[in-house]
């Protein structure tokens, strides 16, 4: 049961830790939203993790041939998805900006907790990628993987408590960053870089093969 546990949170923390768009985006909404929206974020991101975790231990490796021929369009689906937020983002802080709003935490956005659980939960179903990385660490453990309903139960709670204390951390860099950049310059340069980092981390979504 204890290797079942670690391993568990060492796919969550493996499949979380590299920083993407998504993360990248996390931490700008944050820093704009203020905490509970970044938390509400980082949670929705957990719960897709968790979610492929599950789908992973229950039959990872007959979902990955299935998803190969998916793959490619989904990449798309979540690189337009991403860009067409960051693009938003882009514009409102330079509305804002130009009517001197952006000394609100929001900057317009208007991502209630709850919205921004169901945005970010949205954003990260869509990589198939998760279920391929869960679905491929499960099948190289072997025999010593989880195996036994309980053995799988940890294994899924163990890599979704891993990604959703990631996410947090992220959401926790979004909020102090949104409490150091306090100047109406400040938060329109770092609304339009995260905008850009975004975009640009979304290219690389669909250039990968």
């Amino acid at each position: 049961m204890t290797a079942v546990l670690v391993a568990g949170l060492l796919a969550g923390y493996g499949i979380a830790i590299p920083v993407g768009a998504v993360g990248a985006y996390l931490v700008a909404v944050t820093a704009r939203a203020g905490w509970r929206t970044g938390v509400g974020a980082a949670l929705g991101v957990a719960t897709a993790d968790g979610a492929y975790a599950l789908l992973a231990v229950a039959g990872g490796s007959a979902l990955v041939p299935l998803l190969t021929p998916v793959t490619t369009p989904l990449r798309w689906a979540s690189a337009v998805v991403l860009a067409a937020l960051a693009v938003r983002a882009a514009y409102l802080a330079l509305a804002a900006y130009r009517t001197g709003g952006l000394s609100s935490r929001d900057d317009g956005t208007a991502l209630s907790p709850a919205r921004a659980y169901l945005t970010f939960l949205g954003i990260t179903i869509l990589n198939p990628m998760t279920v391929v990385y869960f679905a491929a660490l499960v099948l190289a453990t072997g025999p010593s993987g989880p195996v036994t309903l309980s053995d799988r139960t940890v294994f899924v709670v163990a890599a979704l408590v891993a990604s959703a204390s990631w996410q947090l951390l992220l959401a926790l860099g979004g909020t102090l960053l949104g409490r150091t950049l306090t100047g109406l310059r400040g938060r329109l340069v770092t609304a339009l870089a995260s905008s850009a980092l975004i975009v640009v981390l979304a290219v690389r979504l669909v250039a990968q093969e």
